[in-house]
């Protein structure tokens, strides 16, 4: 368990410092969820060059970009690290392909949401079994429901910790880092896909709009896919 003086520690230190306390705090247990995007990227070249005992996994929902599988395949050379990778279950895929249709998803948020539940919720679900802490991406600007998020959250739906070491790092800093430390990042980045998900549920952004507009464009929702809504 944290303490109530760990956690205000743990609030103090930098993203480098944090991740390794909590690997030390837990000796085994403490997890990594990749999307490969910009600011995942970030701690997984925290983690790996510090080889600090983080398990790191990513969702492969089977509807992503290429560049992900390429940047994937990069992280692995550069790091000699690899990242394990998590898939949907076939018959879920199958059911609801085959029952609602190949894009349904654009037919309804519900539907979306079913999707999203399918290839990443559940996938991640088992990912983070005997997990005691969940280490995420988060950053409090990426969106309104992430505005009010912690550094350090308890999840009781999962009965784990989540620690969110970017969670008041601005989308400046992510890009200092990357640039200071030659972190490789997707391509798409540079083409206004700031968020980047699914390929069919991904655009890239007009100048001035939020981050996650480009994610689920067609909907009016809060733009989230149930990982990170308790």
């Amino acid at each position: 368990m944290i303490s109530t003086e760990d956690a205000d520690i743990l609030k103090q230190l930098s993203a480098e410092e944090g991740l390794k306390f909590i690997s030390e705090k837990f000796s085994e247990g403490v997890v990594f969820s990749t999307s490969l995007g910009q600011e995942d990227q970030v701690i997984t070249d925290l983690i790996f060059s510090q080889k600090l005992p983080i398990k790191v996994f990513t969702l492969d929902t089977g509807r992503l970009f290429y560049e992900h599988y390429d940047l994937l395949s990069k992280n692995n050379s550069r790091y000699k690290i690899k990242t394990e990778v998590y898939f949907p279950d076939a018959s879920d895929v199958e059911n609801y392909v085959n029952e609602k249709g190949m894009n349904a998803f654009y037919y309804s948020v519900e539907n979306r949401k079913e999707c999203c539940f399918i290839r990443k919720v559940k996938p991640l679900n088992r990912a983070l079994e005997n997990a005691k802490v969940w280490i995420t991406g988060l950053r409090s600007e990426q969106s309104e429901n992430r505005e009010n998020m912690q550094v350090l959250e308890w999840d009781e739906q999962r009965n784990l910790y989540k620690y969110n070491p970017l969670i008041h790092w601005t989308y400046q800093d992510v890009l200092d880092y990357l640039d200071k430390n030659k972190v490789q990042d997707l391509p798409l980045h540079k083409k206004g896909f700031i968020s980047v998900g699914c390929q069919p549920c991904t655009r890239a952004i007009e100048p001035g709009e939020n981050p996650r507009a480009g994610r689920w464009w067609w909907e009016s929702s809060h733009k989230e896919c149930g990982l990170h809504s308790n």
